[in-house]
């Protein structure tokens, strides 16, 4: 009988998609690269600049490094998603989907292996937000990690669930930058949500990005809008519905 979870299973997926991650060095580059450069440019530009909203004496640096670490976790894990249609596209789809393991442990393994090569980018971005002048503590860097896995691993999922759905990878690109970009500017990020609109403040609280922001502001400088708390319920909840709507659009997946 087909176990609903198999650890070997997943183990072996989450091994693929690292080693196929860390082969690619143009791909760490290019993922690096845009967030890198708004930490450096939007970082200095402001560094010195007295910003409405801005909490009392947080510097720019500061509160720009925890938006831009969950901005690359939000691109690195939405990608994740385009690794099923290259399998698709070349075979080792089919091959895995006709294996005696649940559809299940493929998804997780897929899901280990994405929230790994995420995290590991954004491991990459915190150690160059420290040297652009990011003040923390260990204590807090260990506590982001269990908030970097969380965001992580729910936009993984919703990748997986439109990649099942597709087979174009160019259109599968463009509605992943269609999705990621109001995410990214809707969670405050870059500046604070006191400042926009009340309408547009509104739709923010909507959007699970401005919880793993602000998660990942409270446990590297010790800045919230909301209690710790209540964006630890929300990332919970956001990940668990991800992850299970990619477990059940990919049970339906067909391969030729």
């Amino acid at each position: 009988m087909m176990k609903l979870i198999n650890l070997s299973a997943i183990y072996t997926l989450w091994l693929r998609e690292t080693k196929r991650f860390l082969r690619a060095k143009s791909r760490v580059i290019g993922a690096l690269g845009m967030p890198l450069m708004f930490l450096v440019f939007m970082g200095k530009g402001f560094s010195k600049a007295s910003l409405p909203g801005l909490p009392q004496g947080v510097n720019y640096i500061n509160y720009l490094a925890p938006g831009i670490i969950a901005m690359i976790l939000l691109f690195g894990s939405m990608f994740a998603g385009i690794s099923v249609l290259w399998d698709r596209q070349f075979g080792f789809l089919k091959e895995v989907m006709v294996s005696p393991v649940s559809r299940t442990s493929i998804v997780l393994g897929r899901v280990a292996g994405g929230v790994t090569m995420a995290l590991s980018q954004a491991m990459l971005m915190l150690i160059a937000s420290l040297v652009m002048g990011l003040k923390t503590t260990v204590f807090g860097v260990l506590s982001s990690l269990i908030f970097m896995v969380l965001l992580s691993a729910a936009f993984v999922g919703l990748g997986l669930a439109f990649a099942s759905k597709m087979e174009d990878m160019h259109g599968f690109q463009m509605i992943m930058n269609f999705l990621m970009f109001p995410l990214f500017f809707l969670s405050g990020a870059l500046f604070p949500l006191s400042e926009l609109p009340v309408w547009v403040e509104k739709i923010a609280l909507l959007n699970p990005m401005t919880y793993g922001v602000d998660a990942l502001r409270a446990t590297l400088i010790g800045v919230s809008v909301n209690p710790l708390a209540v964006d630890a319920l929300a990332l919970i909840f956001f990940c668990t519905a991800m992850v299970g709507f990619g477990a059940y659009l990919f049970e339906s997946v067909e391969v030729d």
